[in-house]
């Protein structure tokens, strides 16, 4: 009997626990879930006879490194920051492990011992990194093996919220992280267009946006993430013109978050002096310019948007002029801001949300120029199996029960950019439903 231990039970682990457990039954496994909540545990379990609902805090290192060592294989749905510390451990007792997380330096500095302990640390198996890859990867071999040369290749993903739960102007709702959407896109986007290096500094981000048309879905905003150049060497397109990964947002939203870019309200470094004695309206008047002028108006011509109109009407709807307390004592900006979107963004009893990928190729073949737009639409079923717990958790039990019966065999530091890997990975997707629909012109 193969054991998997899984670290963490929160709102993205839903989906992965239950694809673990239906796995369980079939293939003998046992699945250990740990969480310092054991009624969260519990929850995602639901007394499985092959599950086993642990209280774990991985500070407790005695704890962790008894309970890595039953397993097979580790999968850690903990906060990025932490993987290195539990992959250390996995290469010493020759563990594999999976996470849905970039590769950072450190992960990355593990290739050699993991290879020599005849183990896999999958990263990026989740959704954006990890299905993107896939499929990009599927799309950029099947035109490099028909003898195309690719010219461009732009890719868009947004965790949004569906048509019929979209009950507010801004088209958004947290499914994921709160505190990283506060934070996205801090730093300097870079991306090469027709062969020319393009950077975008932080304050320009969000008003300079694309126009992404989703086919049967609508139209989209995308803006450009941080590092789109690091994918060159990534998926072999070295020589590519243009390469540029971005985020799918509602239209509109970016011209309302563009006024808290503007404005300072996204900023974590620095703290606000008795920010618990203030009202959210005198929080975003500390930021705004003195005068005899109403606030809006004063806003309103400090960041150049219209008095009246939907940016406006859009702030008025989060209620950042009102004299409500913030409560939070001494906090950042961003950390003042999250917890107001965290009310007015919440997912209701009943909110269905949505996952929008599209990759954009451009191609030469035979002298004829081509494109192919790959598309993926998902929506959630409820809300603990949301769509972004599907995307994120599915490929993650899928790529774990590949390794756990022999189907991936590759050692070291690995992302889902190989065939051995993406394609089982993509097939069994698509079997549970998350496929892309393909448009060749």
């Amino acid at each position: 009997m193969k054991k998997v231990l899984v670290l963490g039970a929160g709102r993205s682990a839903s989906s992965l626990i239950q694809y673990l457990l239906d796995a369980a039954t079939k293939h003998d496994y046992e699945i250990t879930v740990a969480d310092t909540s054991l009624e969260l545990v519990k929850q995602k379990t639901q007394n499985h006879p092959k599950s086993r609902a642990i209280v774990l805090d991985i500070a407790n290192e005695a704890e962790t490194h008894s309970e890595i060592s039953k397993a097979d294989l580790v999968i850690s749905m903990l906060p990025a920051f932490l993987h290195p510390k539990i992959a250390i451990q996995c290469v010493a007792m020759k563990k594999s492990m999976v996470t849905a997380s970039y590769v950072s330096g450190e992960m990355k500095a593990l290739d050699a011992e993991a290879k020599k302990a005849g183990i896999i640390l999958m990263n990026e198996s989740g959704l954006d990194p990890g299905i993107d890859h896939a499929s990009a990867m599927k799309a950029i071999h099947h035109i490099k093996e028909s003898g195309g040369k690719l010219l461009s290749f732009k890719s868009y993903t947004g965790g949004l919220i569906a048509p019929e739960s979209n009950d507010n102007p801004w088209g958004y709702k947290f499914t994921w992280n709160p505190r990283n959407v506060v934070l996205a896109g801090q730093g300097t986007a870079c991306y090469i267009e027709n062969g020319k290096y393009v950077y975008i500094p932080y304050h320009k981000l969000f008003s300079r946006i694309d126009k992404v048309n989703v086919e049967g879905h609508g139209d989209y905003e995308g803006y450009a993430n941080r590092d789109s150049l690091s994918y060159r060497a990534i998926y072999g397109i070295e020589d590519i013109p243009t390469l540029l990964r971005g985020t799918l947002r509602m239209p509109d939203y970016c011209a309302g978050w563009n006024v808290f870019v503007q404005l300072g309200l996204t900023d974590d470094t620095h703290r606000i002096a008795d920010s618990e004695k203030m009202t959210f309206r005198q929080f975003v008047e500390s930021f705004v310019p003195a005068g005899k002028d109403d606030i809006k108006k004063r806003l309103a011509g400090y960041v150049g948007i219209p008095e009246k109109g939907k940016v406006m009407d859009m702030l008025n709807w989060l209620d950042i002029f009102n004299d409500t307390h913030v409560k939070l004592k001494d906090a950042t900006p961003a950390q003042i801001l999250q917890a107001l979107l965290e009310e007015k963004w919440k997912l209701k009893e009943g909110d269905i949300d949505l996952i929008v990928m599209q990759h954009q190729f451009e191609y030469e073949i035979s002298g004829k120029k081509r494109s192919l737009f790959s598309s993926l639409v998902v929506k959630g079923d409820d809300a603990i199996h949301t769509a972004m717990a599907k995307t994120v958790g599915l490929p993650m039990g899928i790529v774990t029960k590949l390794i756990l019966n022999g189907k991936i065999n590759l050692k070291g530091v690995c992302i889902p950019t190989v065939k051995e890997i993406y394609l089982p990975l993509l097939e069994e997707l698509e079997r549970l439903g998350i496929k892309f629909r393909e448009k060749e012109s």
